[in-house]
């Protein structure tokens, strides 16, 4: 542990959620989330109303996670924000609050790529929680992403599978539109699996080579599934919604599985993690921990509140990056494509 307590504000502005955190030393002493309402309306994320609300949200979410750590600004030791990848005007918000605070504040600027962050994440000193042993095999689940990273260090980080199209957090809000379900899906599709059979219906899974994925055909097939249903029998979501959806995440996670039994084995490694906001659907939770008795494998779960888009995964990368002096200058822009 460091001799003196080393303060990091973290920033999150990637998407549709502000948030801010204090971290010291490693562990978590705030993380505020104002999320964005407004988007339900409209089925999914409004980019423009995105950057308006972070506007709106960022200087007061910043002074609750003060507020909350009980520090003064003129304590924390850096600031480390999402540079990308996410919506350029989201994360234009976050990235030139940080700027500014940093330069006020005369103390350094860390850059923090979202996805490393998710990954990441697992090194939050938290009780209860073990943090993965290098080199780790990492499953990175979101609304944007779906890869597979074969992590060697905290810095060193390769990505080995990944979509080809949508990613599995599209697969789950878009299957959820079909069913008539409010944005976003996922979650609702969650609880209503965990009341419904997940054989009742049969879906295809996707043929894709090595280790990646592609949702695309999957979501067309249930499509073509309700419609070919619904001239049957016009109440036929409405009869058998919690089995339409334990039946599609059933079929989501075997997919997911699949691709990650082949990459334990042509890897060799039995250590694996998730990260990313689809992490905290409980079907895939249970699938990974059920896994460590059929494979011998280690599964690693982040926190609930570290899986959704969060600062305080963004504030742990600060930390690390701050102990290595691994800092940005004023130069550096958002990107709102930003590979790991």
């Amino acid at each position: 542990m460091p001799t003196q307590n080393i303060y990091i504000l973290g920033i999150e502005s990637s998407c549709d959620d502000t948030s801010a955190s204090v971290l010291c030393n490693g562990k978590i002493l705030s993380n505020v989330v104002a999320s964005q309402k407004i988007h339900e309306v409209y089925g999914g994320v409004v980019p423009e109303l995105a950057s308006r609300a972070h506007l709106q949200n960022i200087v007061p979410v910043v002074h609750e996670a003060l507020k909350r750590a009980n520090i003064s600004s003129k304590e924390l030791n850096a600031i480390a924000f999402t540079q990308g990848p996410g919506l350029l005007g989201s994360l234009l918000v976050g990235t030139s609050f940080a700027k500014s605070l940093a330069l006020g504040l005369q103390i350094p600027l860390i850059d923090v790529n979202h996805m490393q962050a998710h990954i990441l994440a697992h090194y939050i000193d938290e009780e209860g929680f073990n943090k993965p042993p290098f080199p780790f095999l990492a499953m990175t689940i979101s609304g944007g992403h779906t890869q597979i990273v074969l992590v060697t260090n905290y810095f060193e980080m390769e990505v080995i599978g990944e979509t080809i199209d949508d990613a599995v957090g599209e697969a789950f809000d878009k299957s959820g539109k079909i069913l008539g379900l409010n944005y976003p899906a996922g979650p609702e599709m969650d609880k209503r699996a965990q009341l419904g059979n997940p054989k009742a219906f049969k879906f295809t899974k996707p043929k894709v080579d090595g280790l990646n994925f592609s949702f695309s055909g999957l979501k067309t097939a249930i499509l073509y599934f309700i419609q070919n249903n619904l001239k049957e029998n016009p109440n036929f979501i409405e009869e058998h919604l919690n089995d339409i959806c334990a039946s599609i995440q059933h079929t989501i996670i075997n997919i997911l599985m699949d691709k990650l039994k082949i990459a334990s084995k042509q890897t060799g490694i039995n250590h694996i993690a998730i990260g990313g906001g689809v992490s905290a659907n409980s079907g895939i939770r249970s699938a990974l921990k059920a896994a460590e008795n059929k494979y011998g494998w280690t599964t690693y779960i982040p926190k609930f509140e570290y899986t959704t888009d969060n600062a305080a995964m963004i504030a742990i990368v600060g930390y690390l990056k701050y102990q290595e002096q691994i800092f940005a200058t004023q130069n550096i822009a958002a990107k709102a494509r930003l590979k790991i």
